[in-house]
């Protein structure tokens, strides 16, 4: 697997944010997508646990840090055209905040 380092340009939005989706290890199954900035990145490499920005509240938060749920970060991958990561993790319970183990647990319809 090729390996860059966050030096290399990842492509960050206008807001200075990037998409990550969250991925069970092992599974495969997706867990949640929010948003990272460059400190809630570096955060997530330096503690080995999810760090996000939340764009309603304004600030980084760990995620699970209140419910006991923390990420722990196996792996993270970015795609192509470096402006999207996957963030391969082990979850112990659930990702969503309702409770559910992850954020996509709705079939929409047309």
């Amino acid at each position: 697997m090729e390996r860059i380092s966050v030096a290399e340009g990842l492509r960050f939005n206008d807001q200075g944010l990037i998409p990550a989706i969250v991925q069970q290890e092992g599974t495969g199954e997706v867990l949640m997508m929010a948003w990272m900035n460059a400190e809630s990145l570096a955060l997530t490499f330096e503690t080995g646990t999810t760090w996000f920005w939340s764009r309603s509240r304004g600030e980084l938060w760990n995620k699970g840090a209140t419910s006991g749920n923390m990420q722990q970060v196996k792996q993270v991958l970015v795609d192509c055209d470096k402006d999207c990561l996957l963030v391969v993790v082990d979850s112990p319970g659930p990702a969503c905040h309702t409770g559910n183990r992850s954020c996509f647990y709705r079939e929409l319809e047309a």
